[in-house]
């Protein structure tokens, strides 16, 4: 959570903690559905992590970037959503500084992952549809992991970078009951760059391609199922079939995405015009958290897979001799 919009004064009369006004049962409800929250988020997401994991069936380049995301989306579920809810609930930070600075490296790491998670399948689904026969050839496990490994390596480093020469973890905690990391303007425009401007213009640019030559296969396949079609136009159009169907599902995970994060860049690039207000900007990260909640009901809502995963694990089959070996695609 970036704020450089006050300075310290002007951030601890607006920042304070105010008194609790609701009810015990209230409290307690909230209690209960923020628990419920966290533990559909990270049971859910470990469900993903486990299905990509087990069947052997599974392991392609593009379930490893799913895999990459349903790990961040877990450990967000793990690390970060339920202080951030408790801290809503509250109005006030009551874990103090030691792991608010814990929070804010870990919470900057994750959202900078899930963010270049999005950005690396929009660019696998590009390259997969513009050219479906190169993309098998050249694009292998081995090659799409050493990708998923550099993404972890370089998101650690910027969020180390940013902490070490931004010197915010000596400033962690400005207010009494807060917490925010306070970035330089440098820092400010670096991050607003790094985490906001290039990937969503990645996104963007490729997902805009990908629509256009979905709709180029779409007439393609339409013109193949005009003629008597050979072995290999069937093969073809399977083939451009199986990959729009990717294409489209992806794109509906990475339009939730962007809809779940714009709304807090868009208020944190206001904040020269609007004063934030504690209560919004948390909601506004809640929001953003909750899509490590969605992702996964995404995947079960529309791959039949997954909901095969589903039944065998929550049946105990993979633990049978070569469970890893079922055919979960047909």
């Amino acid at each position: 959570m970036n704020l450089t919009e006050f300075n310290r004064s002007d951030r601890c009369e607006h920042f304070s903690c105010p008194e609790r006004s609701v009810s015990s049962a209230v409290y307690i409800l909230l209690y209960l559905c923020a628990a419920t929250v966290v533990l559909l988020t990270v049971c859910a997401n470990l469900l993903v992590i486990i299905s990509l994991c087990h069947f052997k069936q599974l392991h392609t380049p593009t379930n490893m970037l799913v895999l990459s995301l349903a790990v961040s989306d877990f450990l967000i579920g793990a690390l970060v959503m339920l202080p951030v809810l408790i801290w809503t609930i509250e109005s006030c930070w009551i874990f103090g500084k030691n792991f608010c600075i814990f929070f804010s490296l870990i919470s900057g790491l994750l959202m900078n992952l899930s963010i270049y998670n999005i950005t690396l399948i929009a660019v696998d689904r590009y390259l997969a549809l513009s050219n479906p026969f190169l993309y098998r050839n050249k694009i292998s496990m081995r090659t799409t992991c050493t990708v998923v490994y550099s993404n972890w390596c370089v998101c650690l480093t910027y969020i180390t970078a940013v902490c070490y020469f931004n010197g915010s973890f000596t400033n962690s905690v400005l207010c009494p009951g807060q917490c925010f990391l306070a970035l330089s303007p440098i820092w400010s425009v670096i991050n607003l760059v790094y985490s906001f401007i290039f990937p969503f213009s990645v996104i963007i640019i490729f997902y805009t391609l990908v629509f256009v030559i979905a709709k180029k296969h779409a007439t393609a396949i339409r013109e193949l199922n005009n003629h008597t079609r050979s072995k290999t136009q069937k093969i073809t159009s399977h083939s451009m079939k199986s990959e729009r169907k990717a294409a489209k599902v992806l794109g509906i995970l990475v339009s939730v995405f962007l809809m779940c994060l714009l709304p807090f860049f868009i208020y944190s690039l206001l904040g020269d015009i609007i004063k934030p207000h504690l209560e919004t900007v948390n909601k506004l990260v809640i929001v953003f958290n909750l899509n490590s909640t969605v992702n996964p009901f995404i995947y079960a809502l529309f791959y039949p897979w997954f909901r095969r995963c589903i039944k065998l694990i929550i049946t105990l089959l993979i633990f049978q001799t070569d469970s890893a070996l079922i055919n979960v695609l047909s």
